[in-house]
């Protein structure tokens, strides 16, 4: 088959692999129609995140046919349209039990294989996918496909951020970083009931889809967002803060955007070695904070249904619906930032 491999830091390779095959009675294979490339997959792209082997299929958000099914799997029948989440989930253990799905006891990431250890990725033609019946979600009928394998990462990732960071009826919210996962962030924070969402960037372009999805756009680099939530809060700061950045000064923006008893939800993957707001700070003000590993499997579901109802929206920030066969070219304009390249969709 063909796929998008790993070859070392900004070098990717579209080339024959091998056709994956059962190996677990749980697993099946789907034949892969749709494939995202996510902001996360420019981790080991740019060397972010060390230790992945030559020759991985990248990418963990795919969705497609099911071609052939393991002699356990019940939930799943062949001819099905399913969409994954990022990672795979045994549906048993303590943590699939308590919905931290992102975290069971013998999940594995797709496109992370480090020492011949790992999952292979979505982005190719075919693809195995173990703990079938517990990890797969079925597409609803009428979904674009390039919507719906949205509910295995970044969607599930933005319904995630709503709720560690609190958001409920009545909110002043803001959203720090309006790239994909900060877009659908907004979305999801209206839905569960926020009165107003603070849209926080620097790029033009994504103010300007967050003044579409509702919010008030507040650029840094012209204005003073403190000033802007005051005129909004009568001076207190947000109730919540939804930070989808990751980087200390998100952090540290966020806390001093949020009012005493606030809380504030990390989307955003943190390298840094200490948290820009201090343990006395949370202390004195009250504030809560929470971070972590979307558990995309359990939020599917939700995510699933606001795809339904909101489809024609959410589909508007897939900016680019290529072939897999362009999936190295699309990587480095992505990776570039290019203007316009927002989320990507490769179709097989």
């Amino acid at each position: 088959m063909k796929a998008i491999t790993f070859h070392g830091i900004e070098e990717l390779a579209f080339e024959d692999v091998s056709d994956p095959e059962l190996v677990a009675a749980s697993d099946v294979i789907l034949r892969v129609t749709a494939t995202g490339i996510c902001g996360s997959d420019l981790h080991p792209y740019f060397g972010r995140e060390v230790g992945l082997d030559v020759g991985t299929v990248m990418g963990h958000e795919p969705l497609g046919e099911v071609i052939e099914v393991g002699s356990e799997v019940r939930a799943h029948e062949v001819g099905a349209k399913v969409v994954a989440p990022f990672t795979t989930n045994c549906g048993d253990c303590f943590y699939c039990d308590t919905g931290l799905t992102a975290r069971c006891s013998s999940g594995q990431l797709f496109g992370w294989v480090e020492g011949g250890e790992g999952l292979q990725g979505g982005q190719a033609e075919y693809i195995r996918v173990p703990h079938a019946d517990a990890t797969l979600v079925a597409v609803p009928e009428g979904l674009d496909e390039a919507v719906a394998l949205l509910s295995g990462d970044i969607l599930s990732t933005a319904a995630f951020g709503a709720d560690i960071a609190g958001v409920s009826v009545g909110d002043v919210t803001a959203v720090i970083g309006c790239g994909p996962v900060g877009l659908l962030s907004i979305l999801t924070a209206f839905d569960r009931g926020a009165s107003a969402v603070l849209a926080i960037d620097r790029v033009p372009s994504r103010l300007r889809s967050a003044e579409a999805f509702g919010a008030i756009a507040v650029n840094f680099e012209m204005d003073q967002p403190r000033s802007t939530v005051d005129e909004y809060t009568e001076g207190r700061g947000v109730d919540t803060v939804i930070e989808a950045v990751g980087n200390e000064s998100a952090t540290r923006l966020a806390a001093d955007l949020v009012r005493n008893g606030g809380s504030i939800g990390a989307l955003g993957v943190h390298s840094e070695s200490h948290l820009a707001v201090s343990p006395g700070e949370l202390y004195d003000r009250n504030l809560s904070y929470a971070a972590g590993r979307c558990p995309a499997r359990y939020y599917m579901p939700e995510s699933l249904d606001l795809a339904v109802r909101r489809q024609d929206q959410i589909a508007t920030l897939i900016s680019h619906r290529l072939p897999l066969s362009e999936g190295v070219e699309a990587y480095r304009r992505f990776s570039a930032r290019e203007a316009g390249w927002n989320k990507v969709v490769l179709f097989p």
